[in-house]
């Protein structure tokens, strides 16, 4: 039956791609996500000038268990700054990057797709279909953003809402496009 699904998988990530357009680019439900350093020039210049490659980097930073218990880290952590930063290659665009995205989003259709067949059989009812897959999509784009914000203090609430958009939108393609028996 998951041969049957193409199209929907192809539909449901198709949709989703152009809500999350829709999110980032048109309703900007992201545009406070991040905010500048009030001296970014200088904050720019300190990562040149180190040479950090890009990564994502801890500070402070500690190499054990054992270095967290020390008292020069303890130090540290209690007079701060304390954080995460995330440094991207020069230059790199978002081609790539909305590539990746869209994968991701026709691998996530999949394995949706996939589960529903192991639950419903052919046939099933819209709203027995809309009810499970949108379950399946609520745990894929959903779930996963509270640790991060529990975590890295992450701004999460556009992305909460992508969530239930996306949940809505993948419940309905699938609900509507469920093969006969």
């Amino acid at each position: 039956m998951l041969a049957n699904l193409w199209l929907p998988i192809l539909l449901a990530s198709v949709a989703v791609f152009f809500a999350s357009f829709l999110s980032w680019m048109i309703v900007q439900l992201h545009k406070r996500d991040w905010a500048p350093t009030s001296e970014e020039d200088r904050l720019m210049q300190l990562v040149r000038e180190g040479h950090v490659p890009p990564g994502s980097y801890m500070f402070p930073y500690a190499s054990s268990a054992e270095e967290m218990k020390g008292e020069a880290f303890q130090e540290k952590c209690k007079s701060g700054p304390n954080g995460i930063l995330i440094v991207f290659p020069p230059g790199e665009g978002m081609g790539k990057k909305l590539g990746l995205t869209f994968a991701y989003f026709l691998v996530a259709n999949f394995c949706i797709a996939y589960l529903a067949t192991l639950a419903l059989p052919a046939g099933a009812d819209f709203m027995s279909v809309f009810r499970f897959t949108s379950t399946a999509a609520f745990l894929t784009h959903f779930a996963a953003i509270v640790p991060n914000r529990i975590w890295f203090h992450q701004r999460i609430t556009g992305h909460l809402i992508d969530g239930l958009v996306f949940t809505a939108i993948i419940g309905a393609v699938y609900g509507a496009m469920w093969p006969d028996a």
